[in-house]
């Protein structure tokens, strides 16, 4: 009954004027910048992180929330009409919707896109409301040697899930984790990773990692590969849809949900998995299975529905424990520190009506993007004409800008453009970037804690193991390390013995 009240205590500081604008702009903004090919949710939040500087930290999150579910919806837009998928997470979407606008179903795609979001997207927050509290009261009663476990349960998750390559997942974690602990150690005062620079001392800032890696890694690599044809974009209407796409769609909105926020809550569950189960599960379902691979709207409603109820599930672990599951929740993650706010148990505690007033937005975000984007989905299309030269060239520009604007020093610059370059050499060399995102983030914290841990123990390496959830956790990380090694041994002997 409580959270009701701090609820209704969020809705009604969201509902004033100056927020409701706020919160409208976040949705447009989030929308156009997600729109554009390339960039998807991560990159949009990390390159209009500049943009809240200066603001409370309560308008400031309110618009965060509008970017965070914006920037997921206009990913969609890409899929169907350009069949560019912004993120990983799309490409489930680009299968069924690209084939509809070619059909000439452009318009019926994108209504099923946008309503299965805002449908998927008021479930999943309605989930976030009930299930975080009881999270949070758990995490409170976890000690240092638990909290040290989750982190490196994290390490392992988003580098043993993610990508086709273990080695490339760790090498990207480990690059991470050496550009975390650069600045003065805590404990010892000691210098480390800084070569003399004396702007090093109090570490890289999260913002500038997150702008380098995002948006000047990809604006190098797009002008590493840049075509001069403009890109083919599908004419569309006003969404709109029949009865029958009506009486298609409901079913796999649900169970898109269903798959979603489960998955966006674990360690590295991520949206890539919920959305490609539910695209097997609506065509094993459907009586329509002969248009899947033509233009199937189950296609699009259930992955759609999957990939937005996964975003929401990214917020309980963020805000309940502090750890981020995808690199759009690492980038948020990273818009608390710039506030000097610590995500974990105490957040709910200590800054009440920050959190409620930011999950009473994610509704009102959710519905004015449903309000917004029906009507205005011509207009997100003529984006999509933007020449790739120009565009770029304002990323750059407002990367830029946002990285001078975090410590008004030249060299964060600099620094920029050397996180930019890192980036362009991640791409290259096939290593996932959220690995990096994570180690850059959790390495102080997963320090602090380590030697927390040690101290209470007195220096003894047991005392790492804490309690019965270490060791359930400590389990599951030998678990998700060695199960392919087990698997692969299994298989081979089973091919023998067939073979014998």
């Amino acid at each position: 009954m409580q959270n009701l009240h701090s609820l209704l205590d969020g809705f009604a500081h969201v509902a004033t004027p100056m927020n409701l604008l706020i919160a409208l702009l976040g949705v447009t903004i989030g929308t156009a910048v997600g729109v554009l090919p390339g960039i998807g949710p991560a990159m949009t939040v990390a390159l209009l992180l500049p943009v809240t500087y200066g603001m409370e930290p309560t308008q400031a999150f309110i618009m965060f929330a509008g970017i965070f579910y914006g920037g997921m919806y206009g990913g969609s837009t890409t899929s169907i009409l350009l069949n560019t998928p912004g993120e990983s997470s799309s490409v489930v979407t680009a299968i069924e919707g690209n084939k509809m606008a070619k059909a000439g179903r452009a318009a019926q795609a994108l209504a099923t896109a946008a309503i299965g979001s805002f449908v998927a997207g008021t479930i999943a927050t309605l989930l976030l409301v009930v299930i975080t509290p009881p999270v949070v009261r758990f995490a409170v009663s976890l000690g240092a040697p638990d909290y040290f476990a989750l982190m490196l349960l994290s390490f392992v998750a988003v580098t043993s899930v993610l990508g086709a390559s273990r080695v490339r997942g760790f090498a990207s974690l480990l690059i991470g984790l050496v550009i975390g602990v650069v600045g003065i150690d805590r404990v010892t005062g000691q210098q480390r990773l800084t070569f003399g620079v004396p702007q090093l001392a109090d570490g890289i800032d999260v913002v500038v990692v997150a702008v380098g890696i995002f948006a000047v890694g990809e604006a190098l690599w797009i002008a590493a590969h840049l075509r001069r044809r403009p890109a083919e974009v599908i004419p569309v209407g006003r969404p709109w849809m029949g009865r029958d796409d009506w009486r298609r769609s409901w079913k796999p909105w649900l169970r898109g949900t269903a798959y979603g926020f489960p998955f966006g809550a674990l360690p590295a569950g991520g949206a890539e998995i919920p959305t490609f189960l539910s695209y097997a599960t609506e065509k094993k379902l459907s009586k329509h299975r002969d248009e899947f691979g033509r233009g199937a709207i189950e296609g699009v409603a259930g992955p759609e529905a999957a990939n937005n109820a996964s975003a929401a599930g990214t917020l309980v672990p963020m805000l309940a424990i502090g750890l981020p599951t995808n690199a759009t929740a690492a980038v948020m993650l990273a818009a608390f520190e710039q506030y000097g706010i610590q995500p974990g148990p105490l957040l709910f505690e200590r800054e009440s009506g920050l959190v409620w007033t930011l999950i009473a937005s994610l509704f009102v975000g959710n519905l004015l993007l449903l309000v917004l984007n029906l009507p205005l989905a011509p207009a997100w299309a003529r984006l999509l004409r933007i020449p790739r030269p120009y565009l770029y060239a304002g990323i750059l520009f407002f990367a830029s800008m946002g990285a001078y604007a975090v410590n008004a020093q030249p060299f964060d610059l600099f620094l920029l453009l050397v996180l930019g370059l890192l980036g362009f050499g991640l791409r290259r060399f096939g290593l996932p970037i959220l690995p990096l995102i994570v180690g850059v983030i959790l390495a102080p914290r997963a320090e602090l804690q380590g030697r927390r841990a040690l101290q209470l123990s007195g220096g003894e390496w047991h005392g790492l193991l804490g309690g019965w959830v270490s060791g359930l956790i400590y389990t599951t990380v030998l678990v998700v390390l060695f199960w392919p090694l087990v698997r692969r041994f299994v298989l081979r002997r089973r091919a023998r013995m067939v073979t014998g």
